[in-house]
């Protein structure tokens, strides 16, 4: 029993499974005490207990499609799905290139009306996102395909979603506490995402992030409203990566499977939505989002390195491809936490480091590489919270701990992550990118906002916190 604001609230609890601890708490609906008794903190006891307002998790992924030239079908899906008048999303480096070829070959073989939007930012902002906003609403679409890396496809999303709400303000759908993160409730046309990279998992998941100019900072939409319809993934596509992208889109994968892995738990969460449309895409880790996260280290561990240093390595490359969509599924339901959540100011607030492989006019951290700086720190620091999940990943990616103990495992991880980073010629940590001891106050201001990913790290975090994981990833070697 429950007593708010002179209400007595009654709420049911039933012993969960060994790895929740706890209880599981159900509300009753039948008045407004109960729904505020879910707000409650996770660390209310009842009744001698400790209740925990859980989530009940659910999965949402899009459907996929994989095989060598599968992008050949997509104007048969297309003609399967009426469309009349299609939008094809892409930028100007891939319009050139064979994806882009072959989803256009196919489209006209199968007589299917479309028009180009190739003018896609490599790490989107607010201003190019309402750009391609606004191509979207002229155009009156019903159907939309994306090829590219994350740029594009979470671009794509965002042109999709405001394209069928056009009363709405931008600010609207973006997650607090930036935006008003209000749930997306109109219905939004078919997305088929080609993915050109393997690293972001975006054709499997319902977020799409972008940097906002004006804060500085990184943000995004997170709504399962978004997700693609299907993702067509063809290994074909991945030949014509460059070395140094390549290795940047394999960083996320590796920091998606792992944050998801070590998250918090999802029974662990609070408060529990009154409604399940409320229910964040990103609940925690969980059990079916542990299988793909696993998964996907295991494919990382095996075939990054080779698909990094050998580009006629088929194999290797199709494995990653596949990597990335399994660590979507992962993340794109559990979560991410502090690697990313930091990563975003190191992106927002990047001077004039412009990295090798990328063919862009304007400063850039590449997304995976801003993640991954971070990942030794990030995890030498939550490790104390589930030593058994990280000593696990040390472990998959190649450390020998035979002889480890348990308290060790965020040092053995951090260990294993440096040694992972130093044999791909990674930059030595964020001095390398441009960042100095003076800019972490402005680093940690940028991270704050991040809440919907940092308070799903599995130990809390206080500024000086970050301040010192900031200073830590500035030298790695």
């Amino acid at each position: 029993m429950f007593s708010i604001q002179g209400k007595t609230v009654s709420c049911e609890g039933s012993p969960s499974s060994p790895r929740a601890g706890g209880f599981t708490v159900a509300c009753f609906t039948g008045n407004v005490a109960s729904q505020l008794a879910c707000s409650i903190s996770a660390r209310t006891k009842v009744v001698g207990a400790q209740a925990m307002a859980t989530l009940i998790p659910k999965m949402a992924i899009s459907n996929i499609r994989y095989g060598e030239g599968v992008t050949k079908e997509l104007g048969m899906d297309l003609q399967n799905l009426g469309a009349r008048r299609v939008c094809v999303m892409t930028d100007k480096n891939l319009s050139k290139l064979p994806p882009v070829n072959a989803v256009l070959n196919s489209l006209a073989k199968y007589g299917i009306n479309f028009q180009m939007y190739d003018n896609v930012r490599v790490e989107p902002t607010d201003k190019s996102f309402l750009d391609a906003i606004q191509f979207a609403k002229k155009g009156e679409f019903d159907a939309y395909v994306a090829v590219g890396g994350g740029s594009v496809i979470d671009t794509c999303k965002a042109a999709n979603l405001y394209a069928a709400s056009p009363s709405s303000e931008f600010l609207d759908y973006v997650n607090v506490p930036i935006g008003k993160g209000k749930p997306v409730t109109v219905p939004l046309k078919p997305l088929i995402a080609v993915p050109t990279t393997s690293g972001t998992g975006s054709e499997t998941t319902g977020v799409a992030i972008f940097d906002f100019k004006e804060l500085k900072v990184k943000t995004g939409i997170a709504s399962r409203a978004i997700k693609p319809t299907l993702g067509i993934i063809d290994p074909l596509h991945t030949l014509s990566m460059p070395e140094r992208i390549v290795a940047n889109s394999g960083f996320d994968v590796l920091c998606h499977a792992l944050e998801s892995y070590t998250a918090l738990p999802y029974n662990k969460r609070s408060p529990c939505p009154s409604n399940p449309i409320d229910r964040p895409a990103y609940q925690g880790s969980n059990p079916v989002s542990d299988v793909w996260a696993l998964h996907a280290l295991r494919v990382v561990a095996k075939y990054l390195k080779r698909a990094i240093r050998d580009p006629e390595d088929r194999e290797a490359r199709a494995n990653m491809h596949l990597a990335s969509a399994f660590a979507g599924i992962g993340f794109g339901n559990a979560g991410v936490h502090l690697c990313h959540g930091m990563s975003y100011p190191i992106s927002g607030l990047v001077k004039t480091y412009k990295p090798k492989d990328y063919n862009v006019d304007h400063s850039l951290v590449p997304h995976g590489l801003s993640v991954v700086l971070t990942s030794p720190a990030v995890f030498a620091f939550t490790a104390q919270m589930h030593p058994e999940r990280h000593l696990e990943a040390a472990e998959i990616l190649g450390a020998d701990i035979r002889t480890a103990r348990i308290k060790d495992a965020g040092l053995i991880l951090a260990d294993t992550l440096r040694k992972f980073l130093f044999d791909l010629n990674v930059d030595d940590g964020l001095a390398a990118i441009g960042y100095s001891k003076a800019d972490i106050p402005a680093l940690v201001k940028g991270t704050l906002p991040q809440e919907r990913v940092t308070k799903l790290s599995p130990r809390p975090q206080t500024e000086e916190d970050l301040s010192a994981l900031f200073e830590a990833s500035m030298k790695l070697y």
